[in-house]
């Protein structure tokens, strides 16, 4: 379904500002995550995992409620097994499981609660899971630019990793800052990774899309010069940008306010990476080969059409 037709909007006209704008949201996030410091889960941190049962069904809010009530905080709560049994994760290392019988027995004086099983996550496994994860989205990133590299041109696969690179650093920092405001309880731990391995897969996607574009454009428009042939191609992918990104938007806002507490770190680092992974589809990697094309390959864009780029990309 196309909501757009025929449109001519001068996407890059305004590029460098937008350009400048991510350098400043991208630094300005990085400093002040750095100076805020950031929240790790049980995952990256190290704790105790206790899992209880009650003698009859109970809600998972409750149980959380009653945890933070008896002074536990930071209290991780899954559903594990059935309707009365719950995966219990806290920071807590040091007598973590009668803390959280003794917390559970005093909110539920009525219920028969028993500790099933109690796991424990060393500091040290929490520091080697955080490198891992780092590594986890390097590695994906690289991979991208390997890849579109291939697909395209060199220049269009680091124009792809910039924007990446982009999306990973305001989104993470972005995240970070609202968890400090306490807009939303964040800590990062494996469904933040899981978010933003996502992010990095629907980023390149949208970027390969207008890519993709313009590659069929340089064939369909030979003379347009490289700016007007890119806007173009930006303009007729916007009808399938807008959809897509709706769709996704609509289901991750029914996650964040009907999926409770477990899944608002996810669902809030899926939506600020949909919205910055569209934009920089558009601002940063096309802007990046533009860039590319003026600076170092010395090719007037305005005026200099693609058999120019063939030519300098031949050299």
């Amino acid at each position: 379904m196309r909501y757009f037709h025929d449109t001519k909007i001068d996407f890059l006209g305004a590029r460098k500002y937008f350009v400048w704008f991510s350098l400043l949201l991208s630094v300005g996030g990085i400093i002040i995550t750095l100076i805020t410091g950031v929240e790790y889960g049980i995952d990256f941190e190290g704790g105790t995992e206790v899992a209880v049962s009650f003698s009859k069904p109970i809600h998972t809010d409750e149980v959380r409620k009653g945890l933070q009530n008896s002074g536990l905080q930071g209290v991780e709560i899954k559903s594990f097994g059935q309707e009365n049994q719950f995966l219990v994760r806290t920071r807590e290392t040091e007598n973590a499981q009668e803390k959280v019988k003794n917390g559970l027995k005093k909110s539920f004086p009525d219920e028969e609660i028993k500790i099933l099983k109690e796991d424990k996550i060393g500091p040290k496994i929490g520091s080697e899971l955080r490198t891992k994860a780092f590594l986890a989205i390097l590695a994906s990133i690289v991979a991208m630019l390997i890849y579109i590299a291939f697909r395209f041109e060199l220049m269009f696969g680091i124009g792809a990793m910039v924007a990446l690179v982009h999306d990973v650093i305001i989104t993470f920092t972005l995240a970070m800052i609202m968890n400090k405001l306490g807009i939303v309880n964040l800590e990062v731990d494996q469904s933040v990774l899981a978010a933003m391995l996502t992010v990095v897969g629907y980023s390149v996607n949208d970027t390969v899309i207008i890519f993709d574009r313009i590659r069929e454009n340089r064939v369909k428009h030979k003379g347009m010069n490289f700016i007007k042939l890119a806007n173009l191609s930006i303009n007729e992918t916007l009808s399938r940008t807008v959809n897509t990104v709706t769709t996704v938007v609509l289901t991750l806002l029914a996650l964040l306010f009907v999926g409770g507490p477990v899944l608002q770190g996810f669902s809030v680092i899926m939506l600020l990476g949909i919205l910055f992974g569209t934009y920089s589809s558009v601002y940063v990697a096309s802007a990046f080969v533009i860039f590319y094309l003026e600076k170092f390959k010395k090719i007037d864009l305005e005026s200099g059409s693609h058999e120019i780029i063939d030519a300098a990309k031949a050299n």
